[in-house]
């Protein structure tokens, strides 16, 4: 019987972070439900127990079920038929299974019948899931949407609500239109308030959105009459059961097929709003969207990790010239990198998982009573970092799994580009990740303000003063160099006080500081368990290889070069 979990130790190790004690200890509240639930913890042993015993069952499904059904979904796709969406055959078996096993609602709190996880080992389910099918996780994980629900919507909608959702509804978030990709103040889907019916009412169209047919939908509108900024933005609740909306079509795209991907015609809909009037933009969709890249962020791990097990598999049986292709240098130097990348992504992934749990636990407190003076610089302190990685991470590790796809096809040469690999699969369904949520270029946006400010490089400070183990010495004074480096070419840029220049120059600085967080974590990680030592010392010299030529380019370019990469007519 194939499992997701048990067959990969890393995700043991990550889901047993010292950091885990005090996400727990805020999560359960000092185990206040023990007493109302009989499947709530008793304590941070019995919590921890209760996180694996669920990762094995997620483990199971996607090793025995998932992915087993990935390879007739991807060739099959939904279908829709009078405004209805109908999913293949093998994703409604996949959604039959979690709904079963209870894996719908896994972060919601246990009175609205969810498991009340933290978003680490949410996370890692969807890790998991991903590794099976990528795009599956996209129907499992929209589940994120339940948060913002719980996060922004009254009581009374949590009542109504959450509940199905943890009973298996599906959920989808409604930003996108034809006319409103990325930039989303550009909104026009209209929001009409009935005073008559006291009801609100949409109308117009949403593209591209994923699981579009689903039961539950957010639903960002303009509310507000003659506004067309985001200040005239607000979010809604639109449910299934109140029609007015149909699925004109599903797009055809290349990869994850068995997700729809939709578009959405609103007539005359009902909706509720969700929390204030013309935050739906500026708050919500913020709130929103942060969780989803977190999600994309353990989809591209999933992806990389898979992708690195169909090339290590494939190089170790296929022989050439006598020997298996692994023995080559050119190949084994392929399949080392991509291990080091998915093994440095996971980390990334779980670092900003943690970070965002801790923040997220905080602010849920700071509703049902007063923050302690320690609590609210903790809660200030976790959030910035959250609010950091989160864009640092969403871009590296949905490029890596990019890489990671590209090099499984290198590997298997020209059987790769034949649909009989899995490998074909992998990098079409990789392509999307760096892509939606925000592409690579706009996570360079949110994550270069941190560059500029010195986020990432106190967060690398702090890592350089832990404790190694000797034996990783030379390791952690490549990183330091590295570090040197980064905080150069930094200065070197942002004393030109020039907006032009720091925005062109903004990726190279991004991936410089990603290049040394990730290289620290890899090492901490080799610290704890030496399993993780080939990954940290693969990763710290690529890393250093590319922060060099980082450095070389930025120190030779003059402002005036910028000219050469200005359009032309």
């Amino acid at each position: 019987m194939a499992n997701f979990y048990t067959d990969n130790p890393s995700l043991k190790h990550h889901l047993h972070h010292p950091l885990m004690r005090r996400i727990v200890e805020l999560k359960e509240r000092n185990y206040a439900d023990k007493d109302k639930f009989d499947y709530a913890p008793v304590d941070f042993e019995d919590a921890m127990d209760s996180y694996e015993k669920v990762l094995e069952i997620v483990g199971e499904i996607c090793g025995n079920t998932i992915a087993p059904n990935a390879e007739s979904v991807d060739q099959e796709g939904p279908s829709v038929k009078d405004g209805r969406v109908t999913y293949a055959k093998g994703t409604q078996i996949n959604l039959d299974a979690v709904r079963k096993a209870g894996l719908m609602g896994i972060a919601m709190p246990r009175r609205y019948n969810g498991l009340n996880f933290p978003i680490v080992p949410y996370i890692m389910a969807a890790d998991m899931v991903s590794r099976a099918d990528a795009g599956f996780e996209n129907l499992w994980g929209l589940q994120d949407c339940a948060e913002t629900l719980y996060e922004f919507g009254s009581e009374d909608q949590r009542q109504r609500y959450l509940p199905r959702v943890c009973g298996g509804e599906t959920m989808s978030m409604d930003l996108t239109e034809p006319d409103a990709g990325s930039d989303l103040q550009s909104v026009m889907l209209k929001a009409t308030y009935n005073e008559k019916d006291n009801c609100w009412y949409l109308n117009g169209v949403k593209r591209f959105i994923t699981n579009g047919d689903s039961d539950i939908h957010l639903v960002l509108a303009r509310s507000e009459e003659g506004t067309r900024d985001g200040r005239g933005l607000s979010m809604f609740i639109y449910d299934k059961r109140n029609g007015g909306v149909n699925v004109r079509r599903i797009e055809n795209k290349m990869g994850i097929k068995g997700s729809p991907t939709c578009e959405l015609v609103f007539r005359n809909a009902k909706a509720e709003l969700c929390g204030d009037r013309k935050l739906g933009l500026i708050k919500y969709v913020m709130a929103l969207m942060n969780g989803a890249r977190l999600g994309i962020m353990a989809q591209a791990v999933g992806l990389s990790e898979a992708a690195y097990r169909e090339a290590y598999a494939y190089a170790i049986e296929r022989k050439q010239f006598g020997k298996a292709i692994i023995e080559f240098p050119a190949i084994s130097e392929i399949i080392s990198l991509m291990r080091a990348k998915a093994d440095a992504s996971r980390a990334m992934l779980y670092e900003t998982a943690r970070l965002v749990d801790i923040y997220k636990a905080l602010d849920d407190i700071s509703k049902e009573r007063k923050l302690t003076p320690e609590e609210r610089a903790e809660y200030k302190k976790y959030s910035k970092l959250a609010d950091a990685f989160t864009p640092m991470g969403k871009g590296m590790t949905t490029e890596y799994a990019n890489q990671n796809a590209y090099d499984a096809i290198q590997v298997h040469g020209g059987s790769g580009f034949m649909k009989d690999y899995t490998c074909e699969r992998l990098y079409r369904d990789a392509r999307i990740t760096n892509i939606y949520e925000g592409t690579t270029q706009l996570q360079v946006v949110a994550a270069i303000r941190h560059v500029t400010t010195n986020t990432y490089l106190n967060r690398i400070k702090e890592y350089e003063t832990m404790d190694f183990k000797p034996e990783l010495g030379d390791l952690k004074q490549k990183l330091v160099a590295m570090t040197g480096l980064f905080e150069n070419v930094v200065n070197m840029v942002t004393e030109t006080k020039n907006s032009e220049y720091i925005d062109f120059h903004a990726r190279r600085l991004v991936e410089a500081g990603a290049h040394c967080v990730m290289g620290y974590l890899l090492l901490l990680d080799a610290n704890e368990d030496d399993s993780f030592r080939r990954s940290a010392e693969v990763y710290i010299n690529y890393g250093q290889a590319e922060v060099d030529k980082i450095y070389a380019f930025i120190s030779k370019f003059k402002h005036e070069d910028i000219s050469y990469y200005r359009h032309q007519a």
